[in-house]
């Protein structure tokens, strides 16, 4: 899969224009891996982080990915799926010079110093200091490729296009080749994503690429010394003796680096806010920080669930999924009972089974087992954040309120006010439910998320019984 497209912005106007002026502007050529080592040596004595929008990696990813750029070397990312390999790569193209000279017309990005292509040397021999010069936005310096069994050697190398031969040149013409994605982000960036899943003698296409610098196409006698930093993704799992790489292509890459999920909730929340994209349009969404918590307390059980299949990983993606499907869920609830804001409750976890089954793979064949799977680790999720979260300072009374017969209706399709009449028969609950709700007790909607929370924690913690049916719910004394 191709990298997406985007616009790069036009080149300034007070840019060399042509080779004569170029060399008297005094610009100097550089190889790619001295140019990404020289701006990240900058960003990092600034005190600047080298990669933006990843969080989580700062201890650990992240000085491996510095020294790996210091040194000069290509560099494979090893993670299961939605450890953000990709948007790692993706931001090395930051540490690129904002604008590159070529050779106009290029095909190949052609150093004007050092031209690789024919096509460039011969253009440089004929018009001299006359040479047109277009300048490339480091937008358009890399090139992604997602690896797949059918990838060919033409496609990554290139190609003979017939077409070029029936206009009358040779086979051996080096201006008959189709140049594939490789060549084409020549002074850039090329990235493979999953390599293993490439065909191993296409893996044996890319040895000239990371050693020598330089490309074989059918056997043609032509060398292309490119400059191009190499970068690629596996999943550990593949990327073994035992697995789908070759041993020599393993040893060219210079740097491995093992990246991670979010080590803490904490961390978790902060991607997870970062990257939902939640509903416009309606009422206002206020989520709880208790209940963002649980939402990624659930990935952090679930990657340590021994009925999960873990090899296959529990994706940061199933965060950002739950988060704003249990927000959709308060909005649906929200425009139903025509309430002014959406605030979502417990009761709304329960919709977080559609966004979650796809994406964990469960260690049971049937279907009831999965729903139970996943109901255990919400419930060890609420459980976990409410022990962290709320301290009762009289328990005792709290659950005695509920001796005398009165039992609490709770529901995701339930509009906040029937929470405040709960609230009246039960006074004793009243202080808690404040405590949890903060700056916020005024609200309906958060007074009724918070007391959802507390009653669940209260049964979660066997100080109340729950009977629950569907979205419903009934909590009573255990008396």
């Amino acid at each position: 899969m191709a990298a997406p497209t985007r616009h790069a912005p036009a080149p300034p106007h007070d840019l060399p224009r042509n080779f004569g002026d170029l060399r008297a502007s005094g610009w100097q050529s550089t190889p790619v891996s001295d140019e990404i080592r020289r701006n990240a040596c900058a960003r990092i004595a600034a005190g600047e982080p080298l990669v933006g929008g990843v969080l989580g990696f700062e201890d650990t990813v992240v000085p491996q990915l510095e020294n790996a750029l210091l040194a000069g070397h290509d560099l494979i990312l090893l993670g299961e799926r939605g450890q953000a390999k990709t948007r790692l790569i993706r931001a090395l193209v930051e540490l690129l010079d904002e604008w590159m000279p070529v050779v106009a017309d290029s095909e190949i990005n052609d150093d004007p110093y050092q031209p690789a292509s024919r096509f460039a040397r011969l253009r440089v021999a004929d018009e001299g200091d006359d040479t047109p010069i277009d300048w490339v936005h480091r937008s358009d310096r890399s090139g992604e490729k997602l690896a797949t069994p059918d990838t060919s050697i033409a496609d990554l190398i290139g190609e003979v296009d017939p077409i070029k031969v029936a206009e009358g040149r040779y086979l051996s013409d080096e201006l008959a080749i189709h140049f594939g994605l490789v060549p084409r982000v020549n002074r850039g960036i090329f990235a493979i994503n999953e390599l293993p899943d490439l065909a191993e003698r296409i893996q044996v296409g890319l040895l000239n690429v990371l050693e020598e610098r330089d490309v074989q196409i059918r056997g043609h006698r032509v060398r292309l010394p490119l400059d191009v930093m190499l970068v690629a993704t596996a999943n550990p799992e593949d990327y073994t003796n035992r697995g789908r790489i070759i041993t020599p292509l393993k040893d060219r890459f210079g740097a491995q680096i093992r990246t991670h999920y979010p080590l803490d909730t904490r961390t978790e929340v902060a991607i997870m806010n970062a990257e939902a994209a939640l509903p416009h349009g309606g009422p206002p969404v206020t989520v709880p920080e208790y209940l963002q918590e649980v939402v990624a307390e659930i990935s952090q059980l679930a990657r340590r669930s021994p009925h999960l299949n873990q090899r296959s990983g529990v994706s940061v993606r199933l965060t950002i999924a739950n988060y704003e499907t249990l927000v959709a869920n308060a909005v649906r609830r929200a425009l139903r009972n025509g309430e002014p804001v959406a605030v979502p409750r417990v009761s709304d976890l329960s919709a977080l089974a559609s966004s979650t089954q796809g994406k964990v793979e469960i260690e049971a064949l049937d279907e009831a087992r999965e729903q139970e799977v996943l109901a255990q680790l919400v419930a060890a999720a609420v459980l976990s954040v409410f022990r962290r979260r709320v301290t009762l300072q009289d328990p005792g009374q709290v659950v005695g309120s509920f001796e005398a017969g009165v039992v609490v209706h709770a529901g995701d399709d339930l509009p906040a006010t029937d929470y405040m009449s709960v609230l009246a028969d039960l006074p004793a609950l009243e202080p808690a439910v404040r405590a949890l709700a903060g700056p916020a007790a005024e609200s309906p909607a958060m007074m009724a998320s918070a007391l959802e929370f507390l009653l669940e924690g209260l049964h979660l913690t066997k100080r109340l019984n729950k009977d629950a049916s569907g979205t419903r719910a009934l909590y009573r004394s255990r008396k």
